[in-house]
């Protein structure tokens, strides 16, 4: 993760990057009394019925009861066991890149890491930074990323991959670094690749949708 940690909903300094997710909480905070949602002073996971009507899908932007701040939902993947699951995050509009690297990074909420779900993410990696290269993210993350080894360093790069890739239209591929320099990175099956991957590398890891209760939206 990073090393100065902020909740989704204030602002992440991630190495040369500032990844800015301002004002979150003190919306989430103005809409609760407008639309059901408890307000709250740190990250939760909401469930379903606690949305409002229409943002419930993946990339949907809405603007909640009490708010004229847009939001949308974005899609974050941890760990359970030895699979990546989904999970939902709402960010100021239009919840690009940056609000996904910085909800990844600040990994899963108490709630969830109650339920079992973590991530692989070395905590103390760093995000340098991201770049969009056609159909390509570049990743350049601290040296830190390696301390983390084996099976989870293949999920953590699993977890990259699916959330990255799930964020800007016409993105189907990462590329990483360490500290500027392209590195090679394993596949699910532990093949290193200096190419680009894609999620089709990762697909065997991925929870199974007939897992109830694991790849829901929160």
């Amino acid at each position: 993760m990073v090393k100065d940690r902020a909740p989704y909903g204030g602002a992440v300094r991630t190495g040369r990057s500032a990844v800015a997710v301002s004002g979150l909480v003190a919306l989430l905070g103005l809409a609760g009394a407008g639309c059901g949602v408890p307000v709250q002073t740190r990250p939760v996971a909401l469930s379903a019925s606690q949305l409002p009507a229409g943002l419930t899908g993946a990339s949907t932007t809405t603007t909640l009861a009490g708010s004229s701040t847009p939001v949308s939902l974005i899609q974050v993947y941890f760990v359970a066991g030895d699979r990546l699951v989904a999970r939902s995050r709402l960010v100021p509009s239009p919840g690009g890149l940056p609000e996904a690297l910085a909800d990844l990074l600040a990994g899963p909420t108490p709630a969830e890491s109650a339920a079992g779900i973590r991530t692989s993410i070395d905590p103390s990696t760093e995000l340098l930074s991201e770049r969009v290269i056609r159909n390509r993210v570049v990743l350049d993350l601290s040296q830190t990323f390696t301390d983390t080894g084996g099976p989870d360093q293949i999920l953590a790069i699993a977890q990259f991959v699916y959330t990255v890739t799930g964020i800007q239209a016409g993105v189907t591929a990462v590329s990483f670094e360490l500290g500027d320099s392209p590195v090679a990175v394993p596949t699910a099956n532990g093949t290193l690749v200096s190419a680009p991957v894609s999620r089709a590398n990762y697909a065997s890891l991925l929870t199974p949708a007939s897992q109830p209760g694991l790849n829901g939206p929160f």
